[in-house]
């Protein structure tokens, strides 16, 4: 079995799921055991500053082999510890699919979980890879743990290979990442590095640099509430307002109409009754004006529903989750141009996609460390049917390698 499959399997097995609403980071002790696990192995790799703080975060720096290492940049690489609490992480049982033949991959039977070219055309990019998958119980957690399979095979070759000459390389496994929780606790300036890369992508070849901006809409209804034989003229009904906030979101801007840089609205909670209706939404849009126009278009509709019916019933609160990383990338485009030739050099034309989502590295980039993402190799996440190749993740591993190689080059 191949080292980085052998680490991969290790990880995944290790119950990491983080926790909404959880009003502690981490979230989930689990995350504990996984941190303890790498620094135990960061240290059979000679890394030094090996670090694991309160929050479960796993921080460490391979010191530089070079006489002028101070002219070579200090790169970070990243990735988090936790998977998504979407689907179930415990017990996770992984499947080997060697030499994949290009057809349908049957995960679990019972269950019907079933990987298809038809509905995955991207598999066709795997064919003679080997697959892994959960057995359809669980998800796999590739998502993240093929970032941290990714992250320390670069270290074992790096530390194999000593005539290969690298900066300063500095790694960190953060915690609950999925739940928007541990990269606004990180500490930057003690993991050192001048920029870095989340290995926390999709599809082979994948690189992104752009993001999504992010709020969180919390908006309530308030009513009067009245015995309905007795309400004409008296009641207002908080649910009636509600849908009428509701109706006035544009269709063809919600999550199932729109792709690529479209942003949308989405609801996702409502709640009522005859005293009070809250309504949850997310708002995502790649331009920041455009963001700025989703929030003034909603605070405008509980206005006119509020004038409508003659008094402050509604009210909403908008909270800002992150911002597209690219805003804070400007000035800096000497780490996405390496990156693109390391993935030249190593063999693969990048595809660079604007995630619908965001990273641990929107929220670091906005707090001074520049932080574009590169792929795993993996796909479906939070799901029964994600899957990951091994060969991709070796693929990043030489990106990895690769792009420390190019910095130290140009010193």
């Amino acid at each position: 079995m191949k080292p980085i499959l052998q680490r991969f399997i290790e990880y995944v097995k290790i119950d990491t799921e983080s926790a909404e609403d959880a009003g502690k980071v981490p979230s989930t002790e689990g995350q504990f055991d996984l941190a303890n696990k790498l620094a135990e192995e960061l240290k059979s790799l000679g890394a030094s500053n090996i670090k694991v703080d309160e929050h479960a975060c796993v921080t460490a720096k391979i010191l530089s082999n070079m006489e002028n290492a101070k002219q070579v940049p200090s790169i970070g690489f990243i990735a988090h510890l936790d998977t998504a609490p979407d689907c179930s992480g415990k017990n996770v049982k992984p499947q080997i699919f060697d030499h994949y033949d290009g057809g349908k991959i049957i995960i679990n039977k019972e269950k019907n979980v079933v990987l298809s070219p038809d509905t995955n055309p991207e598999l066709l990019d795997y064919v003679g890879n080997t697959i892994v998958t959960s057995d359809g119980t669980t998800l796999l957690g590739a998502d993240n743990k093929a970032g941290i399979a990714i992250i320390m095979d670069s270290l074992v070759y790096i530390k194999e290979h000593p005539e290969l000459k690298h900066g300063n390389i500095c790694v960190a496994f953060t915690p609950d990442e999925e739940v928007h929780g541990g990269a606004e606790l990180f500490d930057i300036e003690g993991f050192g590095a001048d920029f870095a890369f989340t290995i926390d992508g999709e599809g082979i070849g994948e690189f992104n640099y752009e993001t999504f901006n992010a709020a969180d809409v919390q908006v309530e209804f308030k009513g009067v509430c009245i015995h309905p034989g007795s309400a004409k003229g008296k009641m207002i009904n908080p649910i009636v307002l509600a849908n009428e906030f509701l109706s006035a979101l544009p269709r063809t801007e919600a999550p199932e109409t729109t792709e690529g840089r479209e942003g949308f609205y989405y609801v996702y909670e409502i709640s009522g009754d005859t005293d009070v209706a809250k309504i949850g939404l997310l708002l995502r849009d790649f331009d920041r004006d455009s963001m700025e126009s989703r929030m003034k278009f909603l605070r405008e509709t509980v206005a006119q529903i509020n004038k409508k019916w003659g008094k402050e019933y509604g009210s909403l609160e908008i909270e800002i989750e992150y911002y597209n990383m690219n805003d804070f990338l400007k000035g800096q485009e000497h780490i996405i141009n390496t990156a693109l030739e390391a993935y030249k050099q190593c063999g693969m034309e990048p595809k660079i996609v604007a995630v619908r989502g965001g990273t641990d590295g929107s929220t670091l980039s906005r707090r001074g460390l520049p932080t574009p993402n590169m792929f795993v190799g993996g796909h479906n996440y939070h799901s029964v049917s994600e899957f990951a190749s091994i060969e991709a993740m070796e693929k990043a591993r030489d990106v990895v390698i690769k792009i420390a190689e190019l910095y130290a080059a140009k010193a």
